[in-house]
């Protein structure tokens, strides 16, 4: 038999890589479609009406919607079959791709990111557990490295392909190039992926499924998110419109634990999942590693468009060399641990190359010169790709194989949820900050100092229209930077709380049983029997 598992690889034929081409087209759409859009924001408000508040929401009502319904298709698969559910994910992020492609107004163009959301999370969840299905443990890494590849493909055109689309005035294209995407891999899933499901009757399908649980899950952290959204930004973090959802969510979450916990039947999430030390020190990391990336795809834009006056293509440009490294870091993680079996080293590096990667970056500037911030910016990038398989990959050899679906899901969904709170603390720290340094601005374009913090979009836009060498256009500038290096000073700090909690991390054999739907391949080891696992403590 485990000469069995290690062959598997060869014996791969055209039709299993046909099905994971597939289902890596489904992922390179919702790079694209989670990366372009920032860069084109000021063009879009321009074209369309509204503030920085809408700008705001069209920025984080997709990874809100993302992270409420991410579990929810993964439990659905694991009922219905990873197949269907894959194609109705793809289906409803082609939906939302429509009503924002179309929209004249903001309310459509949010309504049509958040359908986005909603497929975008069956997407890129049931990825993963179609990997864990497809492939053991051992091998997964180069699979992760090339998801991560794709990845880094849509991320590194992104805001290129934003910025250039911006520039012309033809922003709408940024969802209509989703359209041939999804319509490929639509063909390909359906007529190359092959996943065989237990044969059980309806009935037996829904028994499977956790109502309550799910919808406590899913009603609470929408109105967690929401509220940590539009907290300090739309409404003050004291109005009780932020309070009373911030409060009902964090309950209501609280109380969804509380239910995993206790009940004997089905469950959303298996709390045993957590009670290992080292899987709750990653989870923790993946959600940091959220928060620390959409800041930086987020807000990077934001530097150069304001503090050094580029365009939206050239800000496009100027993200490549943080974009970039995330593909050889990625590929070589995954090519390494599937050789060696280690991947404490990934994490460790990887934490420590973000950390001092987020440090050197509060050294940006209003005079920084192009070579300056090309280097400047790689160190969190290699930092940052380090961590995508690596963290993945470390999880799933710290939990029983029969919770991988569910426990790789959770790498991705507390990213997700990193990347949510990621723009909101990033947002509420540049506007608190950017307020005071508004103060020192004399005669800035707007009528107050709180209503230009919140409507930095248009701020921009008429900084344009200012001489190149006006006193004003430098303190504005000026205000800019101050503000961005508040951002990232926090973001290392973050990174640096979890480089020191990722040494007491322990490094399990990646030889492990596969579990499918169909039952166990392979012979190596099960970590849930502790003394029987390979903790290589080095």
């Amino acid at each position: 038999m485990m000469e069995e598992a290690e062959s598997s690889q060869s014996q791969r034929g055209i039709g299993f890589w046909l099905a994971f081409g597939a289902v890596l087209i489904t992922n390179l759409a919702s790079a694209l479609d989670a990366t372009t859009l920032s860069v084109a924001l000021p063009a879009i408000s321009n074209d369309i009406g509204g503030k920085s508040v809408e700008a705001y929401w069209a920025g984080t009502s997709y990874p809100l919607a993302q992270s409420a319904l991410m579990l929810l298709w993964v439990s659905l698969s694991q009922c219905f079959g990873r197949r269907p559910v894959l194609l109705l994910t793809l289906a409803i992020f082609g939906l939302g791709a429509i009503l924002a492609a179309v929209a004249h107004g903001y309310p459509l163009l949010l309504a049509g990111r958040t359908v986005q959301g909603i497929g975008g999370g069956g997407i890129v969840g049931l990825t993963t557990v179609i990997i864990t299905d497809l492939v053991p443990l051992h091998e997964r890494g180069q699979f992760y490295a090339l998801v991560s590849a794709i990845w880094a493909l849509g991320s590194t055109t992104g805001p290129i392909i934003g910025g250039a689309l911006a520039v012309v005035n033809e922003w709408r294209w940024i969802f209509w190039l989703n359209l041939p995407i999804v319509g490929i891999a639509f063909l390909g899933i359906s007529i190359f992926l092959k996943l065989n499901i237990r044969s059980r009757s309806t009935k037996e399908k829904l028994k499977e499924l956790d109502y309550l649980g799910t919808t406590l899950f899913i009603a609470s952290i929408t109105s967690f998110l929401m509220a940590v959204t539009w907290g300090g930004t739309q409404y003050p973090w004291s109005s009780w419109r932020t309070l009373v959802p911030l409060l009902l969510g964090a309950a209501g979450l609280i109380g969804f634990c509380v239910w995993e916990a206790m009940t004997s039947g089905a469950t959303l999430i298996p709390m045993s999942i957590f009670l290992d030390r080292s899987a709750a020190i990653l989870y923790l990391g993946s959600f940091f590693h959220g928060i620390i990336l959409w800041s930086l795809v987020y807000y990077m834009p934001e530097y150069f468009q304001s503090v050094k006056g580029y365009s939206a293509v050239i800000s496009g440009v100027a993200a490549l060399p943080q974009t970039l490294t995330v593909v050889p870091c990625a590929v070589g993680v995954g090519i390494i641990v599937g050789k060696t079996g280690r991947y404490r080293w990934a994490i460790w590096l990887g934490w420590g190359l973000t950390t001092f990667g987020m440090g050197l970056l509060i050294y940006l500037d209003v005079d920084t010169s192009v070579p300056a911030w090309i280097f400047l910016g790689m160190a969190s990038g290699l930092g940052v790709g380090l961590l995508f398989p690596s963290i993945a990959l470390a999880v799933q050899a710290s939990t029983p194989p029969e919770e991988a679906a569910m426990a790789s899901t959770l790498v991705l969904w507390f990213r997700g949820f990193g990347q949510t709170l990621g723009v909101a603390i990033g947002g509420t720290i540049f506007q608190n900050r950017f307020q005071a340094e508004l103060s020192n601005v004399s005669g800035y374009p707007g009528q107050d100092t709180s209503t230009a913090a919140n409507d930095v979009v248009r701020l921009i836009d008429q900084m344009r229209h200012l001489p190149a060498n006006s006193v004003q256009l430098d303190q504005l500038r000026q205000a800019f930077s101050s503000s961005f290096k508040v951002i990232w000073a926090v973001m290392c700090a973050f990174s640096g709380i979890v480089f020191i909690a990722s040494f007491f991390i322990k490094e399990y054999s990646m030889k492990q049983d596969h579990l499918t739907e169909q039952g166990y391949r392979g012979n190596g080891e099960r970590p849930e029997s502790k003394e029987k696992a390979l903790k290589q403590q080095n």
